[in-house]
């Protein structure tokens, strides 16, 4: 068993009264840390709302029924709860019981899930984010030493569980992942009524990986107007395939004020969606997989220590730029991802000069763990 990281938060904090909310991908493991959170001498109610037998305990219940659904427990675990119609009401009277029972409810995406359940049972849920594994929580597992060997496999194949669980069947794993549950909750909760532009903007979007995206651009390669195109990245966001990161811009008229790079979560789901598994001795893209790597562990971390710092990248219309930059409490940080240890960039003299508080810093496979840990 790998723990998770927000496994012990979770646990303090189910001493708060409040109902914790637990949201990821599919197969990112959100059932087996349900498991890890258990007692063995816990009486516990498991609800899965893909069956509707589960659903109808809960949906348009009155207080009285819930509560006598719940009180006999000590636990009660709540799994794919965007199903439940009128689900943030049951949620808050679930909440208003006051009864001593720890509730537990998951979701696969955020699409079902803030609009239906937050405004209705607002100051009543703690929400938690789970990721692919980071390699944080694979080095506590075995040592940060065996970690760093599998570092070219990672940039590979990713870190959703079963992956790392069974490296031998990776590319079909990761296949089947890809095909069967990257957008099984778009198409049925985000209304895309043509899932061939998904996959067509997908596989764009993992072309131009570390670049700077145009909407207008990826309209005429996908072949849908510019609005369809920022809804569908915004699905995908959504459901944790990809983020965004805007452009960094306070001082200067020569800094894009409005550019967009998108990431994805993980490198293994980006390398399926082209199906390219090929080592990293014969790829063209081993910059951006790196870029990728470490922009997404490090947006992992923050979630995971409740970082609130504002990621960004930096660019000028002059072509200077930097790969990412975190402000946090008005300190910026600036970092450039150099795959090749021996490079020799440099922090923009334009960036130095406009922001002379900044720290710069570049990371590469000698540096990366205190980056990310």
């Amino acid at each position: 068993m790998i723990k998770r990281y927000i496994e012990s938060q979770i646990l303090k904090d189910f001493n708060k009264g409040k109902i914790i909310c637990l949201i990821g991908p599919r197969q990112v493991g959100k059932t087996t840390m349900l498991g890890a959170l258990e007692s063995p001498d816990e009486k516990i109610l498991k609800l899965n709302c893909d069956d509707i037998l589960d659903v109808n305990q809960i949906e348009n219940r009155s207080t009285i029924e819930l509560k006598n659904l719940i009180r006999d427990y000590g636990m009660v675990q709540i799994d794919e709860v965007q199903r439940i119609e009128n689900v943030g009401l049951a949620l808050k009277k679930l909440a208003d019981l006051k009864l001593p029972v720890k509730i537990i409810v998951t979701g696969s995406s955020s699409l079902g899930i803030r609009d239906k359940v937050y405004e209705p049972a607002t100051g009543r849920l703690l929400e938690y984010n789970l990721y692919p594994f980071s390699l944080l929580e694979l080095a506590n597992a075995t040592s940060l030493l065996d970690e760093q060997k599998q570092l070219e496999s990672r940039m590979i194949y990713g870190l959703y569980p079963e992956i790392v669980t069974d490296p031998a069947d990776a590319k079909r794993l990761l296949m089947g992942i890809t095909n069967n549950y990257l957008y099984k909750d778009i198409l049925s909760y985000g209304g895309v009524k043509k899932p061939e532009m998904l996959q067509k903007l997908l596989r764009a979007l993992a072309l131009q990986l570390g670049n700077e995206v145009s909407y207008n651009e990826l309209s005429k390669i996908v072949g849908a107007d510019k609005q369809t195109i920022e809804n569908y990245i915004d699905l995908l966001e959504k459901s944790f395939v990809v983020f965004k990161l805007s452009s960094y811009s306070r001082n200067l008229r020569n800094e894009i004020q409005k550019g967009k790079k998108i990431y994805f979560y993980d490198n293994g789901i980006r390398n399926a969606i082209i199906s390219n598994f090929a080592p990293l001795e014969l790829r063209n893209d081993v910059g951006a997989l790196w870029e990728n790597l470490m922009i997404s562990e490090r947006i992992k971390r923050n979630s995971y220590l409740r970082n609130y710092a504002q990621s960004f990248f930096w660019r000028t219309h002059s072509q200077q730029e930097i790969d990412y930059v975190e402000e946090e409490d008005g300190q910026l940080s600036a970092y450039e991802f150099k795959w090749n240890i021996n490079s020799k960039a440099k922090e923009p003299k334009l960036f130095k000069e406009t922001y002379p508080e900044s720290e710069f810093q570049i990371i590469t496979p000698d540096n990366y763990w205190s980056f990310i840990s």
